[in-house]
C-alpha cells in the first residue's frame, strides 16, 4: 500500500490511524507547494488533486474518511466498529464535515494556510463567521463527551480521530478550545497517543 500525504489537516487524520494501527504502507510525500498534487501522474490516482490518496493493489481511495475506515477494515480493527456503532460513527463522521470540521477548518485555512502559501490576509468577516459556527457545534461536542472517554461506545473510534482533526492546530489557527473543558480533556486524551501527537512520517523515509 501507499499513502500519499502533505502535513495538512486532511491527511493528518489518515496518517494517524495508519500509525496507530501499524498498517503495511509506504508513505509517499505529495509537496503543495510545488504543485505535485496537479501533476498528470497524480491526477489519475486522484482527480480531485487533493491529499491523501490511498493506493492498496488494484483500489486507488481519496477522501481521508474513507481511507481510515479502509486501513482499520483491512486490520480488522475496531476503530470502524462491525456493530451498531457504526451507525453511530457514521453519524459523527457527517455531522464533522457539515458543522465542526467545516468551521474549524476556515479558521485553519485563514491563520495557518493562507500565510504558509502565501494566499493574502486574513479575512477578519469570515473569522468572525467560522468563530460564531464553530463555538455553536463544539458546544454540541462539549455537552456530548461530558461523562464519555470517546465519541462512540467505551473505545476509540475513527470519529474520534476524524472530529479531532483540527484540534491540533487550535492554537495557531485561534481555534478557541480551552473554552470547552470537555472537548479539550477529550483532545488531551488522544495526544497521550504517540500516533495523534506525531503523525506524519519523516521526510527521509517518504518517497
Amino acid at each position: 500500500m501507499k499513502l500519499y500525504w502533505f502535513d495538512t489537516v486532511n491527511p493528518r487524520k489518515a496518517c494517524a490511524v495508519a500509525k496507530y494501527l501499524q498498517s503495511p504502507l509506504e508513505f509517499v510525500h505529495v509537496d503543495l507547494g510545488r504543485g505535485e498534487h496537479r501533476t498528470p501522474e497524480y491526477l489519475t490516482l486522484n482527480p480531485n488533486g487533493k491529499v491523501p490518496t490511498l493506493v492498496d493493489g488494484t483500489r486507488t481511495l481519496w477522501e481521508a474518511n474513507a481511507i481510515m475506515c479502509h486501513l482499520a477494515a483491512r486490520a480488522d480493527s475496531d476503530l470502524w466498529p462491525q456493530d451498531d456503532r457504526q451507525v453511530e460513527v457514521i453519524r459523527w463522521l457527517s455531522w464533522d464535515l457539515a458543522h465542526f470540521y467545516r468551521n474549524g477548518s476556515s479558521l485553519y485555512f485563514e491563520y495557518v494556510i493562507k500565510p504558509r502559501f502565501g494566499l493574502g490576509d486574513v479575512d477578519p468577516d469570515e473569522v468572525k463567521r467560522a468563530s460564531k459556527e464553530w463555538r455553536r457545534f463544539a458546544a454540541v461536542l462539549d455537552g456530548h463527551l461530558h461523562d464519555r472517554r470517546w465519541l462512540v461506545g467505551r473505545d476509540i473510534t475513527i470519529a474520534d480521530f476524524a472530529v479531532a482533526s483540527v484540534l491540533p492546530y487550535a492554537e495557531r489557527a485561534c481555534i478557541p478550545l480551552d473554552e470547552f473543558p470537555n472537548v479539550r480533556r477529550w483532545h488531551d486524551r488522544l495526544n497521550e497517543l504517540d500516533a495523534w501527537r506525531e503523525p506524519y512520517p519523516a521526510l527521509a523515509e517518504a518517497a
